[in-house]
């Protein structure tokens, strides 16, 4: 067996008038996040790790942003495809860890959740999708209020 690591990390600004969705839930919020498509800021860095790991470039390559047909696209489509392109390499997951950095709103009570949208989405067991959360302590932009940042791992296994 052949084991791959890839990491991820992804930033989006916090504005008035967007929804906030993180790990494929949306989250009732006064701001939302800022981007291409749905802006889901933990997504991407999930699928960044996973790329990653798997030597196949980053997500931009794969979604670019100058790409009309990603125009808010809902970012778990982006993560199913990113898991057919695996599975197309001979790739399966060991195992994800994501850290989710924002002050507000609380991230933990929506945990449960967004494990099993994320397993959904990679057909895979919610106890191989590890998501937490921090704050920055007040400091630089995400302590300011002004985006959240999350940071991914993935373990990848191929049979080979």
């Amino acid at each position: 067996m052949n084991y791959r690591i890839g990491m991820g990390y992804d930033v989006h600004r916090l504005v008035e008038g967007r929804e906030l969705w993180l790990c494929g839930v949306k989250i009732e919020h006064s701001l939302g996040l800022l981007g291409h498509s749905d802006a889901d800021v933990a997504i991407h860095a999930l699928c960044d790790a996973l790329l990653g790991a798997a030597c196949l470039r980053d997500i931009g390559y794969h979604f670019p942003d100058t790409d009309p047909q990603y125009k808010g696209i809902d970012s778990r489509k982006l993560l199913v495809e990113v898991m057919r392109l695996l599975a197309e390499k001979g790739y399966q997951l060991g195992n994800c860890d994501i850290t989710i950095c924002a002050e507000r709103p609380k991230i933990n009570p929506h945990i449960p959740a967004m494990q099993a949208e994320l397993a959904r989405c990679m057909n895979c067991d919610p106890s191989q999708v590890s998501i937490k959360a921090t704050t920055t302590e007040r400091l630089g932009f995400v302590g300011r209020e002004e985006g959240i940042a999350a940071h991914a791992v993935a373990l990848l296994i191929h049979n080979s």
